[in-house]
């Protein structure tokens, strides 16, 4: 990784003038404010991807494909991961902006595809407001099953909803605050789980990597080495769900503080976020439970008693800490539905200031905050009170089932942002030495990475084709993909829009101490 001292100013020209300020000067004057300091942006891209998809969706995997496959897939994906990050981190750190994904797309790409891409990442996090709201209920049900889950959802919505209103710099300390004790609660269930497979537990079964002998890669949906792809790639998918977030900085980059030092440091926690949080967490899991074990294969998602680590640790015979670990999960919930509404609010401003949302989305109070943009960013998390009835909770579950492909499509956004950036720089001569921060063997990383996520994105819903074609699940695998597609079309042919050539894009470099051009 190259970190490099000299400070660049990024303008693009239109029609022979250039329109647009640069991200410097829209650093000292746009409507948000600076304010997250590095300590609070390092904490905030470890715990941001942190959630509900590890604790409780790495079960769900480990049924299918069993700890091998899910491991590899962890790893795999996890590879793919850091190649989005660091590119994202190197246009952000390059020409820092606070208009979101969006902003980079409608700069490098076409503001049709910045126009979906932003619509696209609201959406995601609008929809799974919802479902983090049903699951804090579904998880307090789990002690008061006798109160309604509509009680539970309605405590942590006005609560969310009332903390995204205070300044950035008191969100960003409540949500690093948050971020270390789900570092600290990941950590002693690591540690337990290490136990649990020494011998170390109430039942003092030592089971070392029994499991991954006995059943190492599972078959899924059909026998043979076929089955046994397919529950690998089950574990892929799932993986994908369980990574999401990781991409939020991109929109914490909008308001973090001297961005050019602080983004190429906080960048660097990839590593350990993906290696320890991730990939370290599914090996240990796969370690400590069986892939067979009844309590796994028949949980349901919903249910608090769904996490393998949960079930891990209640099966060795230890009695307190499941109920710790269900208690600590409503942090993990918390956190996520508070940072929802905050991506949502910054992702309308981006949209907004791009000139693809209505300019009310501009509108802040006085801590900075957008605040039309938190209250509609909120609205979709009334879909949680579908779950109150039966019948309407299965409208739901459709719903949120959307949100994984909603995902994917994030990170086929950021790499093609970034390779049409990377043609841009290379167009325009621009050094090496006025990069701040590149990651190696760039671009070929990235073209590599675009290659494996647009086949994640096309084969997501591998499942809706197998044995019989499951029409439910082909929609709500591929209705985002359609939904983008319409949406890039639909905004080229009413604008007109065309895609911006690297001749388009001027660069202008300045000395980082002498604050002159050079």
């Amino acid at each position: 990784m190259l970190e490099k001292k000299g400070t660049v100013v990024l303008e693009r020209p239109a029609s022979g003038e250039d329109e647009c300020e640069s991200e410097e000067i829209d650093e000292k004057n746009g409507n948000l404010s600076r304010e997250l300091k590095p300590r609070v942006v390092s904490l905030l891209t470890l715990g941001s991807a942190v959630g509900t998809g590890l604790i409780i969706g790495s079960g769900s995997a480990l049924a299918k494909g069993g700890p091998i496959s899910l491991f590899i897939a962890y790893l795999f994906t996890g590879s793919l991961l850091c190649v989005v990050i660091f590119s994202l981190s190197e246009m952000a750190s390059f020409a820092p902006m606070d208009k979101g994904f969006s902003g980079y797309l409608n700069r490098y790409v076409d503001p049709a595809f910045g126009f979906a891409a932003g619509w696209n990442y609201f959406l995601k996090y609008a929809i799974v407001l919802s479902a983090n709201l049903t699951a804090f209920g579904l998880v307090i049900g789990y002690w008061r099953p006798d109160v309604n889950v509509g009680v539970w959802v309605t405590v942590l919505y006005v609560t969310v909803f009332c903390v995204n209103f205070l300044a950035v710099k008191y969100f960003g300390e409540i949500e690093a605050l948050l971020t270390v004790f789900k570092l600290l609660v990941l950590v002693i269930v690591y540690i337990t789980c290490l136990i649990i497979t020494c011998g170390g537990a109430p039942n003092h079964t030592t089971t070392g990597f029994r499991y991954w002998r006995e059943s190492g890669a599972l078959p899924y949906l059909v026998g043979g080495g076929t089955g046994k792809f397919l529950g690998w790639w089950a574990c892929v998918v799932q993986s994908i769900f369980g990574f999401m977030g990781s991409e939020m900085i991109g929109i914490v980059y909008g308001e973090t503080a001297n961005p050019k030092k602080t983004i190429p440091k906080s960048s660097m926690n990839v590593f350990f976020r993906i290696g320890f949080l991730y990939v370290f967490g599914v090996f240990i899991l796969g370690l400590a439970i069986s892939p067979v074990n009844s309590k796994l294969v028949h949980a349901h998602s919903t249910d608090a008693n769904a996490s393998p680590f949960v079930i891990a640790i209640s099966s060795s015979g230890i009695k307190v800490l499941p109920n710790f670990v269900n208690a600590a999960l409503l942090v993990f919930i918390i956190s996520s539905a508070n940072t929802d509404i905050y991506i949502c609010s910054r992702q309308l401003y981006g949209l907004a200031k791009d000139g693809a949302a209505p300019k009310i989305f501009l509108l802040v109070n006085r801590f900075k905050v957008p605040v039309v943009g938190c209250v509609t960013g909120s609205l979709l998390g009334f879909l949680a009170y579908m779950n109150t009835k039966k019948s309407a909770a299965t409208v739901f579950s459709y719903i949120t089932s959307t949100v994984s492909v909603f995902g994917i499509l994030n990170w086929f956004y950021i790499l093609i942002a970034y390779i049409n950036y990377d043609r841009a720089i290379k167009a325009k001569g621009i050094s090496i030495d006025d990069i701040p921060f590149r990651m190696w063997f760039q671009p070929y990383a990235a073209y590599v990475t675009l290659f494996f996520v647009t086949i994640i994105t096309f084969f997501n819903g591998y499942n809706a084709f197998i044995i019989k074609f499951h029409y439910k699940t082909f929609i709500t695998s591929y209705i985002g993909v359609f939904a983008n597609i319409l949406m890039v079309i639909g905004y080229k042919l009413y604008f007109k829009t065309k895609f911006v050539k690297p001749s388009e894009i001027s660069f202008r470099t300045r000395n980082e101490h002498e604050g002159e051009e050079a």
